[in-house]
């Protein structure tokens, strides 16, 4: 699937900068660059360059000198592509850089796709497809939180836990396919107790991958925090509050907020997605009624719920928010919900402690929204901290599936089904594993996969 040609590409971003990098991949790269670069040292010739070295030196073509530059020299199987390379680092110049790239053309290499290094160091067997999407995660990772994620991915965290899992499952595999060759002997190469121990523990770490995804995708593109009341009750102020910007329109008529307004939020190396939404009443207005829908579809996707109300209203109405907040902890068990009582500095009388534990909030006070962010940090859960988490919806589709096809493997063992028929289920297990880390894939697939990687790896 590897194309012969070299390739190069501007690995920095568009534009002018004090430095660009130019990465050159393939089988002709050293001697392009042989015909074009000049070592600043004195009778030293390109071929006489130490591989792993930076070099100091001029980029020339006939008289003209270019630009004077370092280049890196990687000779294969030992770099990134797993190809012979070089790294050029020039001077920002957008024409420098394009009058470099115009050089390496007329010598017969070509610009690089997106994703094209990346996709060449996978077919080479340097990384396998876990690792390499692990790459456009950590490029793109926008927190501590996502960074960590992305940096145990392309490390090989979740991979080898699954190469393990699925070689042990090859293995028996083989071992009942042998037994199908003796089977007028009845003899059991793969004993069944064994057997089934491996399967309940291919069972527990599959069922923790993909119950991880939807905690990973949340860390990954912003745990989402749904801030939910009646109208008029504080919610956009609240939002403003926390961005500590005018992001949502403030208004004291009730009902302003008809939409969904979300932003992102940075806290202790997590991010999290604060999303202003409808307030939640009785209503004739058809466009107020979509916003209330909408606001419910949050309440069901988010993390956690801050359901604000009103601190000045009568007892009767805050006994009857509490009632509804009740409801809703009741249906959302697995979700953090914090009470939080706005509107704290006008106040006339005391607000009744409870078992809800609830936040008196004045948003004009620093002080009270940075207590507001604290709470949220030391109620979050905690429970993936130091477990292996998927942040990609095909690893885990592809992991559901496998998930399914082990329990028709358990059930056939149950019911002492043929082994010839358990087979069928078992290697259908390990396609679906085999699809995760790239060892079984298509070109599609991977097509697929890394046009999406940004231009230079």
């Amino acid at each position: 699937m590897i194309e012969k040609d070299t390739i190069a590409v501007i690995s920095s971003p568009q534009g002018q900068g004090a430095i660009s990098i130019i990465r050159i991949s393939g089988n002709i790269t050293h001697n392009v660059i042989k015909k074009i670069f000049m070592p600043k040292q004195k009778k030293i010739n390109y071929s006489d360059l130490k591989i792993n070295r930076n070099y100091l030196g001029t980029i020339k073509y006939q008289d003209e000198i270019i630009d004077e530059v370092l280049i890196s020299k990687l000779k294969k199987p030992n770099s990134f592509t797993g190809e012979d390379m070089v790294e050029i680092f020039c001077h920002g110049s957008i024409y420098i850089q394009n009058r470099i790239m115009e050089l390496l053309s007329d010598n017969g290499i070509r610009t690089a796709n997106p994703g094209e290094f990346s996709l060449r160091s996978y077919l080479n067997g340097k990384m396998d497809l876990i690792q390499a999407e692990g790459i456009s995660d950590l490029i793109s990772s926008n927190s501590k939180a996502s960074h960590k994620l992305a940096m145990n991915q392309m490390r090989g965290g979740v991979s080898n836990e699954i190469k393990k899992m699925r070689d042990e499952l090859l293995n028996l595999t083989s071992l009942i396919e042998l037994e199908l060759d003796f089977s007028e002997e009845d003899v059991e190469f793969a004993p069944r107790k064994k057997f089934l121990s491996l399967l309940n523990n291919a069972e527990i770490l599959i069922s923790e991958l993909v119950d991880s995804f939807k905690y990973g995708n949340a860390l990954k593109d912003g745990i989402p925090v749904c801030i939910v009341g009646s109208p008029n009750v504080g919610k956009s102020t609240l939002l403003n509050s926390i961005l500590n910007e005018n992001k949502a329109i403030t208004s004291p008529i009730a009902g302003t907020t008809r939409d969904i307004i979300e932003d992102t939020f940075n806290l202790e190396g997590r991010l999290f997605r604060f999303i202003d939404t409808a307030g939640i009443r009785k209503t004739d207005d058809d466009i107020e009624k979509i916003g209330i829908a909408r606001t419910l579809e949050s309440i069901d996707k988010s993390e956690i719920i801050l359901y604000l109300i009103d601190s000045t209203s009568s007892d009767k109405n805050i006994d009857s928010e509490i009632v509804e907040l009740k409801k809703l902890k009741n249906r959302y068990k697995e979700k953090l919900i914090i009470l939080i009582f706005t509107k704290a500095d006008l106040i006339q009388r005391q607000i009744k402690k409870s078992e809800l534990n609830p936040i008196l909030i004045n948003t004009k006070e620093k002080k009270d929204v940075l207590h507001l962010k604290n709470k949220i940090i030391d109620n979050l859960k905690k429970d993936y901290s130091n477990k292996l988490i998927i942040t990609n919806s095909r690893h885990y589709s592809a992991l559901s599936l496998a998930k399914k096809e082990i329990i028709n493997v358990k059930k056939g063992l149950k019911n002492d089904v043929p082994s010839d028929l358990i087979t069928i289920d078992l290697k259908q297990v390990l396609y679906h594993l085999g699809e995760v880390t790239g060892e079984i894939t298509n070109d599609e697939i991977l097509s697929n996969i890394f046009s999406k990687f940004c231009i230079g790896k």
